[in-house]
């Protein structure tokens, strides 16, 4: 590495939302040197969200997704281009065409991708689709437009959820299909997944919960005509959207020597990686989906986090400290916040709702659809969750940052008495239970693999 930590190669493998930010930080903290972004898709850095919500309803283009730069980063973007492996001796990324990109500092940002139906001919049939990339959300819009009979929605998470919505916008049939007993539940708890399940249904969502997919059906045209369910039934359909939460992209990294696995690449809070072994890198750092770190506020529990705020403040710490000397440097504890509007409400969320044992609504109602829960671990606020109550997030916020005591006294945020006189569990299932992923994992303190300890020697 070179003594100016202000020159020098980057390379940042993942032209996605973090990439993006992460080279215009580098830039704004002073950095002259070359600058690689290597994106496997053949677009530029675009948002995400939008493809769930307008994309799908037909107010926006694929195309106008793209995400704005802030300033010029002078980077030599190689799209279209897949990164195939790592050598971290060497320090060469591998590229799919056989060439090798040097560099002196790397940066790993290549998300995740949708989790694929487990039976790939099912999984071909014309009609099944996923949503994750720009052309996904194209594809399934066409899709929708032609007017459907009926769409198959497999697993009610937020994304899942959102595409339902799509469907009602639209007047097409849907069915969605959730092996937990309501949507959102592995993100919100079983309270809120009651409030999603009722909204769900009162927008004419045929919601089948505690079932499976047990398999998909075609014509012999190779078309999808329905589906059949773990209960016995049979859904009719000419589109299945699988849903099923995402998959981290760490397969390149499979020799690397780096910790990475099933819920991304483990960091430090500096967002430096980790060897397989548990020992810090200082040339190789991550962000963004494909992330896996710890968080004081939340027992330093790894954290994996799906969320659009997450990548793009991450990607900064990341971007700063690249090119920082060590005391100079700043950890990544930002409080993850995210959103999702769908049905007529918005749903915010702010700390870690899974990271609890306890839920209380500390303002409105479940049965008004607008309100305020609060959730606890051992006694101290670990999230909160808004429905159409979004103001108060940010007074929330500071309870989490402050380890306020657990149940919030009555009136702590607009002086009426809370709802509910105690506290309730919140009924966290297990995800191993659920079709989809939550967008936030707690993984655990453990690294993903197991290691073999080997003594040479007689």
């Amino acid at each position: 590495m070179p003594g100016d930590l202000r020159d020098g190669r980057i390379v940042i493998v993942g032209a996605s939302l973090a990439g993006l930010r992460a080279a215009e930080t580098l830039r704004d903290e002073g950095f002259t040197g070359s600058l690689t972004v290597l994106g496997e898709e053949p677009w530029p850095p675009y948002d995400r969200p939008p493809l769930t919500k307008q994309v799908l309803l037909g107010t926006a283009a694929p195309e106008s997704t793209g995400l704005p730069m802030r300033r010029d980063v002078d980077a030599d973007w190689r799209l279209g281009v897949r990164a195939d492996g790592l050598d971290p001796i060497g320090k060469r990324v591998l590229l799919a065409g056989g060439e090798a990109l040097p560099y002196d500092r790397l940066l790993i940002a290549t998300g995740t991708r949708a989790r694929p139906w487990s039976h790939p001919e099912q999984a071909a049939l014309d009609g099944v689709l996923a949503v994750r990339t720009r052309d996904d959300a194209a594809h399934l819009a066409d899709r929708l437009a032609a007017g459907p009979r009926r769409v198959l929605v497999i697993g009610g998470g937020f994304t899942g959820s959102e595409i339902a919505s799509a469907c009602r916008e639209r007047d097409i049939e849907v069915t969605v299909a959730e092996r937990g007993p309501g949507p959102l539940v592995g993100a919100l708890g079983g309270t809120l997944a009651k409030l999603a399940a009722g909204l769900q249904r009162a927008h004419g969502v045929d919601l089948r919960c505690g079932v499976t997919v047990t398999a998909l059906r075609g014509d012999d045209k190779g078309r999808f005509t329905g589906a059949d369910l773990s209960d016995g039934s049979r859904i009719d359909a000419d589109v299945c959207v699988i849903a099923l939460g995402a998959v981290r992209n760490v397969e390149w990294l499979a020799d690397s020597g780096l910790a990475a696995g099933p819920h991304g690449v483990a960091c430090d809070a500096g967002c430096r990686a980790f060897t397989r072994y548990g020992i810090v890198t200082d040339d190789v750092f991550v962000a963004g989906d494909v992330s896996r770190f710890p968080h004081p506020l939340f027992d330093y529990q790894m954290l994996s986090l799906e969320h659009w705020g997450n990548a793009v403040a991450q990607a900064e710490v990341a971007a700063h400290n690249m090119v920082s000397p060590g005391p100079l440097r700043r950890p990544h504890l930002g409080v993850p916040v995210f959103w999702s509007n769908h049905f007529g409400i918005s749903i915010k969320s702010v700390g870690v709702p899974t990271f609890s044992d306890q839920v209380v609504v500390a303002q409105g109602s479940v049965a008004e659809r607008r309100l305020a829960a609060v959730y606890g671990y051992h006694g101290r606020v670990t999230a909160a969750v808004t429905v159409d109550m979004g103001k108060w997030l940010e007074h929330y916020q500071r309870l989490i940052e402050t380890a306020a005591p657990f149940p919030p006294a009555p009136g702590a945020a607009d002086g009426h008495p809370l709802i509910s006189e105690l506290p309730v569990p919140s009924d966290v299932p297990d995800p191993a239970g659920l079709s989809h992923s939550p967008t936030v994992a707690l993984t655990g303190h453990l690294p993903d693999r197991r290691l073999t300890v080997r003594h040479s020697g007689t």
